[in-house]
């Protein structure tokens, strides 16, 4: 099977800065100029929906890189999957196993991408011999994990028999070409806007997407930079996977492809996808973020019904205000909004989140997935009136 043309994600900095700078990741990318895009089968075995199926849930609700054919996930299996996660269709079945989706495709697909996130960020035995299979069916694999499937001698093998590629998504350049921070993002003539959370696997990503869309759709241009597997998969032009980055240059390796993007696109505003939480003790991701971007502002996703951080039982949720303290002390920045994510609340729970916190924090709140998107975009006018000016003369 031929591969797809590759999209090089690279944290370059201008040219007149870093002449020596390499790619960091080659992911998939169908041709653009392409009616018919590369398109993929998601493995989310017993997850899909769930917070470790982050992956295949974000490449249902949104992906600029393939046409998603399928999701495997037995428990789900005769369902569309958008009405599994929103409540609304997409046209994309749930299916039982690679056999059935195959059998479904009315093509060969072009890819398999596993759409998982485990803690471990390793595959099991049994996920092993699916990708093994999915190889054998000639399907190039896209691997999110920090296990580097393009590393391992079985695959290798199963690879160069089948011809077919492996992408390992979290795989970073090496160390020789990686960036120390600058400062030069501080320079920066847009806006900057961070995404982060009070805990991991919240939603940072889907509000990140949205947002950036949304100040697109009223005439501000924004572009998103990426700092995780999933964006990146799903075809995000700018980022880097913070998390397999060695920590003595995230933050330059984030200043860097902010740089980057800034070059390119000259936007009006550059939106950061946060991971984990900044209080979160297992993570230190969103201290790189804060000192990395340099954020002028900061919009906070939290989950008003969950009661302890995601696979940590014995550690109780922040608060958002002890959040908002904790960021607005750490960096100089500020919080000019909150987002919630509405998992296990009903619609009239959601209502009186919004209210109570708006209420509370003085300050704008919104659901972007079920409530409303336009407050999403009156967070940033609210903070930065010239976006509002550059809007309206867009109108």
């Amino acid at each position: 099977m031929p591969v797809s043309p590759v999209l090089h994600i690279s944290n370059a900095v201008p040219s007149a800065q870093n002449d020596a700078s390499k790619k960091i990741v080659e992911l998939p990318l169908p041709d653009r100029k392409s009616e018919s895009p590369s398109t993929a089968i998601v493995y989310c075995e017993a997850n899909f929906g769930a917070v470790d199926g982050k992956t295949a849930n974000g490449l249902v609700r949104h992906s600029e890189r393939y046409k998603i054919l399928s999701v495997i996930d037995s428990e789900h299996a005769g369902r569309d999957a958008g009405e599994v996660l929103d409540g609304k269709a997409s046209g994309i079945p749930v299916l039982r196993d690679l056999a059935a989706s195959l059998a479904t495709a009315d093509t060969p697909p072009d890819y398999f991408i596993f759409g998982m996130a485990p803690s471990s960020g390793m595959l099991s035995i049994h996920e092993r011999s699916i990708v093994i299979e999915a190889m054998n069916n000639g399907l190039n694999i896209v691997n999110g994990l920090h296990e580097f499937l393009s590393e391992d001698p079985i695959f290798k093998a199963a690879s160069e028999a089948n011809n077919v590629t492996i992408f390992d998504v979290r795989k970073p350049r090496e160390k020789k070409h990686l960036h120390m921070f600058t400062g030069k993002v501080a320079e920066l003539p847009c806006r900057r806007i961070a995404v982060l959370g009070t805990d991991c696997a919240i939603g940072k990503r889907t509000t990140a997407t949205i947002l950036t869309r949304v100040l697109n759709e009223r005439g501000i241009n924004a572009v998103m930079v990426a700092t995780g597997q999933t964006g990146l998969i799903q075809g995000t032009r700018y980022g880097i996977p913070l998390d397999a980055t060695p920590s003595q240059f995230c933050a330059g390796e984030l200043e860097a492809a902010m740089l980057e993007a800034y070059e390119n696109e000259r936007p009006d505003v550059i939106v950061v996808e946060g991971q984990g939480a900044l209080s979160h003790p297992a993570f230190s991701s969103s201290a790189f973020i804060l000192r990395g971007a340099c954020p002028d502002a900061v919009i906070l996703q939290h989950a008003p019904k969950r009661t302890h951080r995601c696979d940590f039982d014995n550690m109780v949720m922040p608060k958002p205000a002890a959040e908002i303290n904790l960021i607005q002390t750490f960096s100089d920045t500020k919080v000019i909004g909150l987002t919630l994510n509405h998992e296990d609340m009903s619609t009239s729970e959601i209502e009186y989140s919004i209210a109570h916190f708006e209420h509370e924090l003085m300050m704008p709140v919104t659901d972007p997935l079920s409530g409303s998107r336009a407050r999403l975009a009156e967070m940033a006018f609210i903070a930065f009136p010239e976006l509002l000016e550059i809007s309206l003369a867009a109108a």
